[in-house]
């Protein structure tokens, strides 16, 4: 069974990702709740994922220099550094505005130069570990405990803020990435072994191969598309719940963290069903169907209504983000695996990195309901428009 043979790899993955997403809700709910900026939240989301556009072109092509765990160890190490940067904000008191506003900006860059390597660090691994006729599969997995990590998030943030404050936020997620690095030792890779050519020759490379490659190069845009989602969750999901639900703090995070549970119900569809699915297809149809339900959470204002709708947004986009990372990773060739693999999560670092600094934008000018129908709205017009353009993508079977 893939879980139980790549066991210690997808245990550092859960404990890495929950620990990354509680990073960056807490930057967010910091700004917004401490600092009381609802600007500052967007911007600091932004933060957290914008590095990747310059470092992740680096990352993709050292993960096909050297062994990609060891890119991991050190991704990890800039999260603790950013935890404890935001420990320091919550030590520095309310008396020092512009010193709280200064670390928290430079614990988000850290994150988002984290993010830059640790995440296609970890799919270069896996591309390492897993045999090829169970890659679809175990990256199907993977992206499952990606998932998990984002909706774990705010939920174990909750309990540990209730616990013990805010102190006790970043302890937990500094102890995460302690105990991720600790299981990772378990899981070796290797140095591709190859002589390199300049950085920027091989950075191209990876980018000619995958224009070169029409199948990879729509499944990057419908990845685009789809992560349009994310940053507007983030960002928007904690004042919906705050606001018009009136949830209580505790009850947030159950709501949150409901989105795992529905990301998660998504993967496991498409593990089951990926032989069986139309794979274009269903990119396209369950990616627009999570702008539907996106766009309509605005004008919610019954928890039980927004929970529905929240596990129908989860359960489409965990279905069609699935699909998309683990074609993408079946495409790749071995030796450019590193340099694809990154430009994904670039994509899926940036499209939410500028789709949350719009949301928050749209919030702190029109509130809650419009920057969720607005964000929700873009995502079903881009898909439209991605399925009578992407011929090569909606015929393409799986």
């Amino acid at each position: 069974m893939i879980l139980r043979r790549h066991g210690a790899f997808y245990a550092s993955c859960l404990a890495a990702f929950t620990a990354g997403h509680i990073v960056n809700y807490a930057v967010i709910l910091y700004a917004q709740e401490a600092i009381g900026s609802d600007l500052l939240a967007g911007i600091g989301f932004g933060l957290c994922f914008g590095p990747p556009l310059v470092l992740g072109w680096v990352a993709g092509a050292w993960c096909d220099r050297y062994p990609p765990t060891r890119l991991i160890h050190g991704a990890q190490a800039l999260f603790v550094v950013a935890a404890l940067l935001l420990w320091a904000a919550d030590r520095a008191g309310a008396d020092e505005s512009s010193m709280r506003v200064a670390l928290l900006v430079a614990a988000a860059l850290l994150a988002g130069a984290g993010w830059s390597f640790v995440a296609p660090a970890r799919m270069a691994t896996l591309g390492q570990i897993a045999r090829a006729d169970e890659l679809k599969p175990a990256t199907v997995a993977f992206n499952l405990f990606v998932m998990l990590g984002f909706g774990l998030g705010p939920l174990v943030l909750a309990l540990a803020r209730s616990a013990a404050g805010w102190s006790g936020v970043f302890a937990t997620a500094a102890l995460l990435f302690i105990a991720a690095s600790f299981a990772l030792l378990a899981v070796r890779t290797r140095a591709s072994g190859r002589a390199h050519a300049p950085l920027s020759a091989e950075i191209g490379e990876g980018i000619a191969a995958v224009a070169a490659r029409p199948l990879l190069a729509q499944l990057m845009l419908a990845a685009m598309a789809g992560y349009l989602a994310m940053g507007p969750m983030t960002v928007l999901l904690p004042k919906l719940a705050a606001t018009q639900l009136r949830l209580s703090e505790l009850q947030r995070g159950a709501f949150l963290g409901a989105l795992a549970l529905a990301l998660i119900g998504g993967g496991l569809l498409a593990l089951a069903l990926q032989r069986r699915l139309h794979h274009g297809r269903t990119i396209l149809v369950a990616t627009a169907l999570a702008g539907a339900g996106l766009a309509a959470l605005g004008a919610v204002r019954d928890a039980r209504a927004a929970v529905a709708l929240l596990g129908a947004v989860g359960v489409a986009g965990g279905l069609a983000l699935s699909l998309i990372v683990a074609n993408i990773q079946a495409a790749a060739p071995d030796a450019l695996r590193g340099r694809i693999v990154a430009m994904y999560t670039i994509v899926s670092q940036i499209v939410p990195a500028a789709s949350g600094v719009a949301a928050g934008a749209l919030l702190q000018g029109w509130g809650v309901g419009i920057a969720l129908h607005a964000c929700g709205a873009a995502l079903v017009i881009a898909m439209a428009a991605a399925a009578l353009r992407m011929t090569v993508l909606r015929r393409h079977a799986g």
